[in-house]
């Protein structure tokens, strides 16, 4: 625990942001693929009305979680995240694996985003959809706006911090736009009934495409219900990644112990509002049945007549999704940074740019891997992941908070979680909860991950960490 701690003060990155900073980067990761895409998407396929709830529900789930980072990060704020707090409480072989984890989870949201972000500017321009969009066979929309915003991620903290408060201001804009026109448009008669009774898919897509839990109790696929709602909640729950991204920036924030709770609690609570207040209008607007799944809200507005807004929806959604790569960037070097000074990772990882301060080798392979992802692979099924990543991420978190503080009883904790360890654990159970409502094929390629990356450690990580290095046995290593 003490060699963890040690790291924070290693001088290698700049301490240049502040609470509002936090803040933008939170809105800038959190406000984009699921404010202007799965809120449709969910209504129409698995929750109706009742996808409000389902945004309740994740937030409620995604708050007890922010709870636990806020304590960790203001206690241990240094580059990592939950990689840190593991290694903090459970040592360097769980550490491994929630670090693998959380590459994985931003790695692949940042190729979703892109994606995404490609096809609404061909929208947006009338480009061709041989190189934008879902149709291209290389899509270079992709790939240049993930090659445009790592030169900027490599920079400098600070720059990134601009921009991404700048794409920000736009897109809260434009939500707000979203509701106090849309509000005017909702027909009570579209959020009747809130919760739509449980009934059989129209298609059935196979037991490898089943929540775990119908299959687990050998339940007949059903849509819509409670059990909808849930299933809804669980994938909308990759809307609210993307706030733990904050608790990597420990190192280079001014006022760690203040500024990363309000940073974290700050930008979860005004992502929350925003995704209840648009969901309740996108329902209230448009029966869920006929709600298009490409673009939701423009096509609402389009119905109503009010055409000049879902133009400027279209650029939010550009601005938006910009935004949410920007930060993934950000924090896929700060976690490969942490990962590659433990020696996990090979050590260039581990260094920073002498004049910039940043991450730049880890940044950029990061960008490398997810311009590769975006180009060629349609990965929209593979979304699914990025939840299951998160939600695993944390449980290790959720857990770390009582282990901590029974390993560590004198350490300094300017926040924290209040009911504790009762809290905790319902984070936990709660986030484990959600897993199990996602389908099989999820679970399955998220195993296959996992085990790929167990390979990689035992073969080069366990012999090339600094512990190993010190001569420690795996299990004689530090916590």
């Amino acid at each position: 625990m003490d060699e963890v701690l040690k790291r924070q003060d290693s001088g290698e990155l700049k301490r240049r942001l502040h609470g509002r900073d936090l803040i933008g980067f939170g809105v800038g990761i959190i406000i984009g693929t699921g404010i202007f895409t799965l809120a449709g998407v969910e209504a129409k396929t698995h929750a109706g009305p009742s996808v409000t709830l389902s945004f309740v529900l994740g937030a409620v789930v995604a708050g007890m979680a922010a709870l636990c980072y806020a304590e960790l990060a203001s206690s241990v704020p240094t580059a990592g995240s939950a990689y840190t707090y593991a290694f903090a409480t459970l040592g360097e072989t769980f550490a491994w694996i929630i670090g693998w984890d959380l590459l994985l989870e931003f790695a692949l949201g940042a190729a979703v985003v892109s994606r995404g972000w490609s096809g609404y500017l061909a929208n947006l321009m009338g480009l061709s959809p041989e190189w934008f969009g879902e149709d291209a066979k290389v899509n270079i929309g992709a790939v240049a706006i993930i090659a445009v915003l790592t030169v900027i991620a490599v920079l400098g903290i600070k720059e990134s911090a601009r921009v991404t408060n700048l794409l920000v201001l736009v897109k809260v804009a434009v939500c707000l736009l979203i509701l106090a026109v849309g509000v005017f448009y909702i027909r009570g008669e579209n959020l009747t009934p809130f919760i739509p009774p449980a009934q059989a898919p129209t298609e059935t897509a196979g037991s490898l495409h089943q929540p775990i839990v119908q299959a687990a109790l050998g339940l007949e696929q059903s849509v819509y219900g409670i059990a909808g709602m849930v299933t809804a909640a669980a994938v909308v729950f990759f809307a609210y990644t993307g706030f733990e991204a904050l608790a990597n920036l420990g190192e280079e924030t001014v006022n760690p112990k203040r500024d990363l709770r309000v940073g974290i609690l700050g930008a979860l609570g005004v992502c929350a509002l925003l995704y209840i207040g648009v969901s309740l209008v996108l329902t209230g607007m448009v029966p869920f049945t006929e709600i298009d799944a490409g673009a939701p809200l423009a096509d609402a507005f389009d119905r109503v007549g009010q055409h000049w807004v879902g133009a400027l929806i279209s650029l939010g959604a550009v601005t938006g999704l910009t935004s949410v790569m920007m930060v993934e960037l950000v924090t896929i070097g700060r976690i490969g940074f942490a990962m590659g000074r433990d020696g996990l990772l090979p050590k260039k990882f581990g260094t920073a740019h002498p004049r910039w301060g940043t991450p730049h080798r880890m940044t950029i392979a990061g960008a490398v891997l997810i311009a590769a992802l975006a180009a060629f692979v349609p990965i929209s099924e593979l979304a699914d992941m990025v939840s299951i990543g998160a939600l695993s991420a944390m449980i290790i978190v959720a857990v770390a908070v009582p282990v901590l503080r029974k390993r560590r009883p004198d350490l300094e904790r300017p926040f924290t979680v209040p009911f504790s360890p009762y809290l905790p654990i319902a984070a936990a159970l709660a986030c484990f909860y959600l897993m199990l409502n996602l389908d099989v094929m999820t679970w399955l390629r998220f195993a296959a991950w996992l085990l790929l990356g167990l390979l990689i450690y035992v073969f080069y990580g366990r012999t090339h960490s600094r512990f190993a290095k010190d001569g420690l046995s795996s299990t004689d290593r530090p916590s």
